[in-house]
Order: C-alpha cells, then structure tokens, then sequence
C-alpha cells in the first residue's frame, strides 16, 4: 500500500474522473451543429402611389421619396426608376438618380424605348423597389404589355418588392383612374394592371369634379389624392395615407345608390407642418417629369 492508501505500482488511468467528479462528454468537432442561418422573413406586397410630388414635383421636400425607400426595410436599398411614361426622358432620369443617391439609395433604370437589356426580369425581380415616373398612363400601359413588364411587375408585388410612382406611375397599379392621355380633357383610365382593387385620382384637388362625374357614369369607385399626398397600401388593403405638405389629404369616393359620396381619409404628416396627426418619423438624410398622367 502506498502512504496514500493506493496500491503499489498502480496509478490511477490518465482521465479518469476522480472520485465525486463528473465527467461532462463533449462533441467531437466533426459532430458539432453548426447553427443554421436565420432566413429574413418574407416582404409584404407593397404599394405607395402618391397623388403628385417626390422629386419630380417637389424637388425641395424628399419626404414621400424617402417614405418610399423606408417601407422596404433595407439600408441602402435598390430602387429601380421606370420612365416610360415619360418616353426616358435623359433630364427626368437624372434628376431621379440625383434624388435617390443624395437619399442613401442605389438607384438604377430601365428604358424601354431605347431597350438595351435582353433580360429584364433579374433586373426587376433583384430590387427593394420600383418607382415609376409621370407622363402619359395610356402610353405606359402599352408599351409596358409589349415587353411583358406588365407580368414581370405582377411577379416582383408578390415576391415584396415595393412598387411606387407618382401621378401615372400611381394609377397604373389600380384597375382605373382619371387621365389625360388622350389630350387636355380628363378621361376615363379603365384598363390599369390591376394590383390594386378599384379606381384612383392623382392630381384630386384639380381633376375632383371629373372624377365624380366618371364615378357616377359607372368608373369603380376608389381614392382622390392630392399633390403631396401618397396612399400606402400592404397586400391590397390601404394601410396608411402619408403627406409632406399642408392640407395634402385623401378622400375616399363612391357610388351609392345613384349618388357620389366623399369621405376624407385620416392622414399622417412625414414633415412639421403638413397638417394631419402625430409627425411620423422617418430615418434618413433630407436635402421636374412630364405632363399627361
């Protein structure tokens, strides 16, 4: 025996757990989980149409432009300017890329008329949001089923990225609106791509009478925009109405039972000043198109 009670010439097994010591097995590295990464959760189809303003009407308050870029919920967010409506007006894109780069965007475009890109659906598709400029709906209408972009916009709402424009590039995503492509007098738009349910007005606080009047004679009754004004949508519900300037407002209008009704909807301001309720804050740095619609 040894002085200390063990038996000569007998050591105690390298490793072994002393008495009243538990040994705690670990994974080899080969049997480790590697945990997985987490998948960012899905985007919602979103719409924000604005009545008129943004960088092509109101170069002076970003406000509803940077309502745009916030809703996609990325840093520096792709954004896809589509000027059709406006021919690709060179003047028109630059402004558009002046806006959204001094906004933390990374803005690209598509034109159409003078088409270099054979693939248009990755440019599209690989976007946080689309924004379509003013001009001429009926135009934009026609030469977007061309191309098929009519299909490929339907694809890019419902994978989540948020599709906005302003005047045309605001009543092409209802199923019909107030236009004035087919000259100076307002007319009927009834053939929009159909995104959004029902009708709407940009431009509402001049072209409201012409809207009753087209409700009345059986146009799907909708939303009349104001300048300045922008109307939110999530999935093909109105979720919010945003304006950047005083007074800019919504108004629900509809036909029922032979008459027009109007009902001013709530809106939130983006900006001190412009009316409505609480100022609703937007992260971000603060700092003209065509004329149809």
């Amino acid at each position: 025996m040894t002085p200390h009670g063990g038996r000569a010439g007998h050591s105690p097994r390298a490793g072994a757990p002393r008495e009243g010591v538990r040994r705690v097995r670990t994974a080899s590295p080969a049997r480790r989980r590697t945990p997985r990464p987490r998948r960012p959760p899905p985007r919602r189809p979103q719409v924000v149409a604005l009545g008129g303003g943004g960088f092509t009407d109101d170069p002076g308050c970003d406000a509803l432009d940077r309502y745009v870029l916030e809703v996609t919920g990325r840093d520096a967010p792709r954004v896809c300017f589509l000027p059709t409506a406006g021919g690709d007006q060179s003047g028109y894109v630059v402004r558009f890329y002046r806006a959204f780069t001094a906004l933390g965007a990374r803005p690209s475009h598509l034109p159409l008329f003078n088409r270099t890109a054979e693939d248009l659906r990755a440019p599209l598709l690989e976007q946080d949001a689309i924004y379509v400029g003013g001009g001429n709906t009926a135009a934009l209408l026609a030469v977007w089923r061309v191309h098929g972009v009519d299909a490929l916009l339907r694809e890019a709402w419902s994978r989540g990225v948020v599709l906005a424009g302003l005047c045309a590039g605001a009543q092409c995503w209802f199923e019909a609106g107030v236009t004035a492509s087919w000259g100076p007098r307002l007319a009927p738009l009834r053939d929009g791509l159909g995104v959004l349910p029902g009708s709407v007005c940009p431009h509402y606080g001049t072209r409201r009478e012409a809207y009753h009047r087209f409700v009345a004679q059986g146009l799907p009754g909708g939303i009349g925009v104001d300048d300045g004004a922008a109307l939110h949508y999530v999935g093909g519900t109105l979720s919010r109405v945003v304006t950047s300037r005083a007074g800019a407002t919504a108004h629900r209008v509809a036909r029922d039972d032979g008459r027009v009704t109007e009902t001013r909807l709530p809106a939130t301001p983006l900006v001190p000043g412009a009316g409505g309720g609480a100022l609703l804050r937007l992260p971000g740095p603060s700092h003209r198109g065509a004329a149809a619609h």
